[in-house]
């Protein structure tokens, strides 16, 4: 990839190099939510294995969690001295081994706190992944001149599609876990670290001017900014949003409205599909009508739809908000990352910032959900998240473009 390509956003027909930027971008997007969805498909089966009780499978869940949150907080040190291209080739290998490493012990060694260990492995690898491609599909994205970044998202509920797809394949044909999980390790080196390769090699962190802050304490100034801390809170209701819908949209459906155990799944993946659409075609709408206009619209649909979720009189009804709700739900996480990156020498700190906002609502989100659902039923508890995508909506105006000079 040139220099040039490098510099300026292409006019017309994309610049071959910053497209083969891009396309390895949608690629290693895909390929983290490959990682996840094929451990997630086989957590039955891996409780069967390991006899585990609910609680010890809360524990190991928690052991991802708890890597996932190291990795954010770890995130923009370890990015600002290796740079995203680098992040991304180191952290993408280190999910794929502890992919890999979790099969194999719960496969040949079944052990209960060495599968805690690799699971830390996944959650941190993962989530210094995920900061890296966020920042380089920003950065990307910035050079084409183009919204892209609700596509890359789109690419990742791909990716989480395939890999719940192949986990049920294999899961159907009795392949057993270490099989599995170590060759979709595999699969994801090989196809991942291809696609690096067309990531530009001089994607480097910025070496700062003579008398300019540097060190950690310039990172973490980004927990200051009050334009920052706004975009976390758009972040933070939409990922709230979309992840109790991720855990108890389901069961929602078959406690609230009598459906079955298959229509409850079938509804979840009806929010799954409105909610890609809305993030492949979110670009357009951001081209045309700009980031606040967009999340206020995005914002009032999850707010319909989870209202209809909430108090339709009728399972149909509730049906259809689900659709608004994915619909609504698509484009905040996205276009929160776009506007934290908007000042390229700010936006490691400030991506990773958010990102760890929008992350711990992922983690704590949906267990509080469980823990107030005990107490006053799940579709009442829903409440709690139609008030934090209000939040979200009156903070949309903080993702505004900064203007030029």
């Amino acid at each position: 990839m040139t220099d040039s390509a490098l510099r300026a956003p292409a006019l017309g027909r994309t610049d071959p190099g910053l497209a083969r930027w891009r396309n390895a971008v949608l690629i290693v997007f895909a390929m983290s939510g490959f990682i996840f969805a094929n451990w997630a498909a086989r957590v039955p089966n891996v409780r069967d294995i390991l006899g585990a009780t609910t609680r010890e499978m809360g524990l190991l869940i928690l052991g991802i969690a708890i890597g996932a949150i190291v990795g954010l907080i770890a995130s923009s040190h370890v990015i600002a001295h290796l740079g995203p291209t680098t992040s991304i080739r180191w952290f993408m290998t280190t999910a794929a081994i502890g992919l890999a490493l979790s099969g194999l012990i719960v496969g040949l060694v079944p052990n209960f706190w060495l599968l805690v260990v690799a699971l830390f492995v996944i959650g941190a690898g993962n989530s210094i992944l995920d900061v890296s491609m966020n920042l380089s599909g920003a950065d990307a994205e910035r050079r084409i001149g183009k919204t892209l970044m609700p596509l890359f998202h789109a690419f990742f509920s791909f990716g989480t599609m395939l890999g719940a797809g192949v986990g049920a394949l294999t899961e159907q044909l009795g392949i057993p876990v270490e099989v599995h999980l170590t060759a979709v390790g595999a699969v994801v080196l090989v196809i991942g670290l291809h696609a690096v390769r067309s990531l530009p090699p001089s994607e480097k962190p910025r070496a700062p001017e003579p008398g300019e802050a540097a060190g950690w304490r310039t990172r973490l100034a980004a927990w200051t900014d009050t334009r920052v801390l706004l975009i976390g809170l758009i972040v933070l209701g939409m990922a709230f949003t979309e992840g109790t819908a991720n855990d108890w949209l389901s069961l929602s459906m078959v406690d609230g409205y009598g459906l079955t155990n298959p229509a409850g799944a079938a509804v979840f993946a009806l929010f799954v599909t409105a909610m890609t659409i809305g993030r492949v075609c979110g670009g357009a709408l951001l081209d045309r009508f700009g980031r606040v206009p967009v999340l206020v619209g995005s914002a009032m649909l999850a707010f319909a739809g989870l209202l209809l979720v909430i108090i339709g009189p009728t399972a149909p009804i509730a049906i259809a908000g689900t659709v608004l709700w994915g619909l609504g739900a698509a484009l905040g996480f996205p276009v929160g990352m776009s506007a934290a990156a908007d000042d390229p020498e700010k936006a490691t700190a400030n991506v990773a910032a958010v990102a760890t906002i929008g992350y711990v609502a992922f983690l704590v989100g949906p267990p509080l959900i469980g823990l107030l659902g005990d107490e006053v039923g799940l579709r009442k508890t829903f409440l709690v998240v139609l008030v934090l995508v209000a939040v979200a909506l009156l903070c949309s105006p903080a993702a505004r473009k900064p203007k030029a000079g």
